[in-house]
């Protein structure tokens, strides 16, 4: 009997962990990948809209093991103010840049005393790293010769792009992404379908960009679309179409080399497709029925649905938090849906640049193995600068004043609470046109799409109403304008966007 008692606790003791163990088992932070498409629409992703011509059988897999909103945003209707925001946790029309996007050769948008997520991460013991489009802007060196040209240009907020000659392309750019708190960073400059044409490792110039490319398809006739890039400095041996499955090889590699650290890892991915140019390889040509734009889509979840498989053959999905989401709408013209009967913004008016929903809502996905449902789905109103709040909530930090300002956790939703639209969301066009979302309702400050649907403004006649406002619960398409109707809700709405744009701390 004493020795029957005395091999029990032998095995008691040697079986349970130690309390020291058990915090460390109970502390262990989840890995964290943002997978972020360029100009995706939201009726792209065929979980989305049954009726897609585009198979996305990848990201559809995703939600089916996750949870998919219905209701996602992104800040902007256009590439880098949204990238600022989901870094920042800040509506980018509170910087230098209050409108539009920066070029090639934009300075660097992001202020030395902003933190960002990585840096939030980094607190907290994360390895970091991004690989893809940044469009963020660098300052890149100027030859000593051009240093009086761009002091002449000191008075202007931000310098959206400067002259090509004037770069010294021998001198590593400065304010990059390792600058602010990524441990590790290969990057293309800002969009495909801007010079330079050339990638970054850790802020330094893989190939110097002294070759030229006189552009492609740019007499189309349909401007930015298809196999389209402006002329420009390009690195020998730079191939458009191999920049996504270089992107994906990277980011690949990223987590193979940190999926058994005992350290956490954040990888931000953005991808740098499927905006133009439009660049399927020959396996995906012909494949949707969206044309070049549908191929593309298609190549861009084969190659999200290589990355994930990588992510699981490492062993660590079961602790990686993933999030799938798109950086603004479509580029997708009305004569596109007429053509290819294919809604890349599914019911939504308008596409990307615009203040209406097609403009920014977007596809969001998140899974998180035994703490996000899978095959959920919630109707949360959300904006992607939430994700700092949220990733902020998920390793239990408390935001210094100022941090992530415009940012609020979601995830409660994601453990499962029932959706809260009493929250604000404000939308903002290429134009810098604004518009407020709170509940179902939705003000436009301006008649127009405020971006790249024409008319962009229209200017009201004598007795029309100077906005839009729309009842998304039984209109959900922005067609009957109540602006006249409701003017109680307009005066409501317009008081909150007020406030907003003046909250400042």
């Amino acid at each position: 009997m004493r020795t029957i008692i005395l091999i029990s606790l032998l095995c008691y003791f040697s079986c349970t962990p130690k309390p020291k163990e058990v915090a460390k088992e109970q502390e262990k932070l989840p890995n964290i990948i943002y997978i972020l498409a360029d100009d995706m629409g939201y009726g792209d992703v065929s979980a989305n809209n049954p009726e897609s011509k585009v198979a996305t059988p990848n990201i559809d897999r995703l939600a089916g093991e996750g949870m998919r909103f219905t209701d996602a945003h992104s800040p902007s209707s256009v590439c880098t103010p949204t990238r600022y925001g989901i870094l920042t946790g800040r509506y980018c029309w509170r910087t230098r840049l209050p409108q539009g996007v920066l070029q090639g050769y934009g300075q660097a948008l992001i202020e030395q005393q902003e933190t960002t997520v990585a840096e939030l991460l980094k607190r907290h013991g994360y390895t970091t790293g991004v690989v893809g489009k940044w469009h963020l802007g660098l300052d890149w060196a100027v030859k000593s010769e051009y240093k009086d040209s761009l002091q002449a240009l000191a008075d202007v907020p931000i310098l959206r792009d400067m002259n090509t000659e004037w770069v010294d392309f021998n001198t590593p750019p400065a304010n990059g992404p390792k600058t602010h708190g990524f441990d590790y960073s290969y990057i293309l400059p800002a969009s495909l379908d801007m010079e330079p044409y050339c990638y970054l490792e850790n802020d330094v110039l893989e190939t110097i960009p002294d070759e030229y490319t006189p552009g492609n398809a740019l007499n189309s006739g349909d401007y930015a679309t298809g196999a389209f890039w402006r002329a420009g400095r390009i690195a020998k041996g730079f191939d458009f179409y191999e920049v996504l499955p270089t992107f994906i090889q990277k980011a690949t590699q990223f987590v193979t080399n940190h999926a058994k650290d005992e350290k956490p890892f954040f990888l931000y991915l953005p991808l740098a497709a499927p905006h133009s140019p439009w660049v399927p390889k020959e396996n995906y040509k012909g494949k949707s029925g969206a044309g070049e734009y549908g191929d593309f889509v298609q190549m861009v979840d084969a190659k999200v649905g290589e990355f994930l498989k990588a992510v699981e053959n490492s062993g660590i999905s079961d602790n990686t938090l993933i999030i799938f989401t798109s950086d603004n709408g479509p580029f997708w013209k009305p004569h596109y849906i007429e053509k290819y009967n294919h809604r890349s913004a599914y019911i939504y008016r308008g596409m990307k640049g615009d203040a209406w929903d097609g403009g920014h809502r977007i596809p969001f996905i998140v899974k998180w193995p035994g703490k996000v449902a899978a095959n959920s789905q919630s109707s949360q109103l959300t904006s992607l600068t939430n994700l700092f709040s949220t990733v902020a909530e998920v390793v239990k930090d408390t935001p210094t004043k100022g941090e992530g300002m415009d940012s609020e956790s979601i995830l409660p939703v994601l453990f499962g609470a029932e959706a809260d639209n009493s929250n604000v969301v404000i939308h903002h066009s290429s134009k810098a046109k604004f518009a407020i979302r709170t509940g179902d309702w939705k003000l436009i400050e301006v008649l127009g799409s405020g971006g790249f649907t024409v008319p962009a403004i229209i200017e009201p006649e004598p007795g029309e109403p100077i906005g839009q406002l729309y009842d998304l619960k039984s209109d959900p398409g922005e067609q009957t304008n109540l602006y006249a109707q409701q003017p109680e809700k307009v005066a409501e709405l317009t008081k909150q966007l007020n406030a907003i744009r003046k909250k400042n701390f």
